[in-house]
C-alpha cells in the first residue's frame, strides 16, 4: 500500500470520528437498530436456519457425487431439466435470502452451471409456497398470483440471462475446472438422498412460522406439531449419519460445514449491521426515515417501482416478514405496482447475501445478477400496476 493511500485512510478515519454525530438522536437510534437487528438475527436465524443450512451444504460437498450435480444442474444439461429442477428445489426449501447461500455455494462449487445455480439461488427465498398463500390472503389475490407467477418466471429468466451473458466464461470454467461426470461413488444414491432429505425436513419444520389468524387448518396443525416433526427428522439425521457414513466421511462433513460457516458468517453479520443501520427492523426506523420511503413509492411511476425494487434488494427480510411490512406500506399510500416490485426483489436479495454471492461468483456477476433482479422487478411492478389500476 502506497504511503499516500495510508495517509488518506488515516485522514478519512480522523474525519469520520471528528464529525461523528453522536448528539443526533436519529444517528444513535440507527446504531441501536443496527445492533438490535444483529441480535435478532443471531437469536432467530443462526441456530435453526444457518447452522442446518451449513450442514446441508457440507453434506452436498462431501457426499453428493459431482456426476449427480452435473446431471441436473450442469451447463450442458437440457435447459428444461436443469432450470425446472433448480426452481422446484428452491421452492421446496422455502428459506430466506441468507440461508440459501451455503447451498448455492455448494452446488456451484460442485459443478453446477451458472444459470441453474442462479435460478436455484433466486427461487429458494422467492418461491415460498406459504409466503405466497399469506400474500394472497393478506394483500389480495391479485398480488398473490402476480408474486407466484413473477417469482417462477424470474428464477428461470434471470438464470438464463446470466448463462447467456457469461456463456464464454462458463465454458472456460467448465473446461478449466475438473468437474467429474463419471465415476459414480460406491455409496448407494438412496442413502445420500435420504440423508439430505432428513436434514431438509429438520430445517423446514424447525423454522415453521406461526400462521396468521384464519389461515388454513393444515398450516396450524403442522405448526402445533412442528417440534415433534423436527425432532423426528433430527433423530433420523443422527441415525443415518452413524449407520451409513464412516468416521472419515463424517470428519470431512464437519470440516466442510465449518468451511462454509467461516466464509459466510462474518460477512453476513457485517451486512446485517449495515442494513439495520440504514433501514432498521420491522416497525422501527434506521438512519433513513420511513416517510421518505412512503413519499417515494406512491403511485405507479417508474421512480416508485425502481425505488421499491432497490430498497427491497438491499433490505433484509426474514421469511414471511415482507408481508406485514408491505401491508403497512400499502396502508400508508404505497402503490400496488411498487408493492409487487418490492416482493419480487426483497425476499430474494439483501445486502448480507450480496456480499456472500460476490465472494462466490465475483463482483461482476453479482452486479449483473442484482441489476437483473432490480430491473425485472421494476418492469413487473409497472406492468402489474398499470393493469390493476
Amino acid at each position: 500500500m502506497k504511503e499516500r493511500t495510508k495517509f488518506g485512510l488515516i485522514l478519512l478515519m480522523f474525519l469520520i470520528f471528528y464529525f461523528l454525530p453522536i448528539e443526533n438522536q436519529r444517528f444513535i437510534n440507527a446504531i441501536f437498530e443496527s445492533l438490535a437487528l444483529a441480535k435478532w438475527y443471531a437469536q432467530e436465524h443462526v441456530l435453526l436456519c444457518l447452522i442446518p443450512a451449513f450442514f446441508i451444504a457440507g453434506a452436498i460437498a462431501v457426499f453428493v457425487n459431482k456426476a449427480a450435480v452435473m446431471k441436473y444442474f450442469g451447463a450442458k444439461t437440457n435447459k428444461l431439466i436443469s432450470y425446472g429442477v433448480a426452481s422446484v428445489s428452491g421452492s421446496i426449501l422455502a428459506v430466506c435470502s441468507c440461508t440459501i447461500l451455503p447451498l448455492f455455494m455448494s452446488i456451484y462449487q460442485r459443478g453446477a452451471g451458472l444459470g441453474p445455480a442462479i435460478a436455484f439461488l433466486y427461487s429458494g427465498p422467492a418461491i415460498n409456497v406459504l409466503a405466497i398463500i399469506l400474500t394472497a390472503r393478506i394483500l389480495g389475490w391479485d398480488i398473490g398470483v402476480a408474486r407466484a407467477v413473477g417469482a417462477v418466471l424470474f428464477s428461470i429468466i434471470i438464470g438464463l440471462l446470466m448463462h447467456l451473458i457469461f456463456i464464454k466464461e462458463e465454458k472456460n470454467r467448465q473446461a478449466d475446472e475438473e468437474f467429474e461426470v463419471a465415476g459414480i461413488q460406491s455409496k448407494p444414491l438412496y442413502q445420500t438422498a435420504l440423508h439430505l432429505f432428513f436434514m431438509i425436513g429438520f430445517l423446514i419444520f424447525a423454522n415453521w412460522g406461526k400462521p396468521q389468524e384464519g389461515s388454513v387448518a393444515f398450516w396450524w396443525t403442522v405448526y402445533n406439531i412442528k417440534w415433534i416433526l423436527a425432532i423426528i427428522f433430527f433423530t433420523l439425521v443422527i441415525l443415518s449419519s452413524l449407520k451409513w457414513f464412516s468416521k472419515d466421511e463424517l470428519t470431512q462433513w464437519v470440516y466442510q460445514t465449518w468451511y462454509y460457516a467461516y466464509l459466510i458468517i462474518p460477512l453476513l453479520f457485517v451486512g446485517v449491521l449495515v442494513a439495520g443501520f440504514f433501514f432498521g427492523r420491522v416497525g422501527h426506523e434506521g438512519i433513513v426515515p420511513s416517510k421518505w420511503v412512503y413519499s417515494l413509492v406512491g403511485g405507479n411511476s417508474f421512480q416508485a417501482n425502481f425505488i421499491a425494487s432497490v430498497v427491497g434488494a438491499f433490505m433484509y427480510f426474514a421469511t414471511l416478514t415482507e408481508v406485514p411490512i408491505i401491508q403497512g406500506l400499502l396502508g400508508a399510500g404505497m402503490g400496488k405496482g411498487p408493492a409487487l416490485a418490492l416482493l419480487l426483489a426483497g425476499p430474494a436479495l439483501s445486502l448480507p447475501s450480496m456480499l456472500i454471492i460476490m465472494r462466490t461468483i465475483g463482483f461482476k456477476k453479482t452486479a449483473v445478477y442484482v441489476s437483473l433482479v432490480i430491473i425485472m422487478a421494476t418492469l413487473s411492478g409497472m406492468i402489474f400496476g398499470s393493469i390493476v389500476d
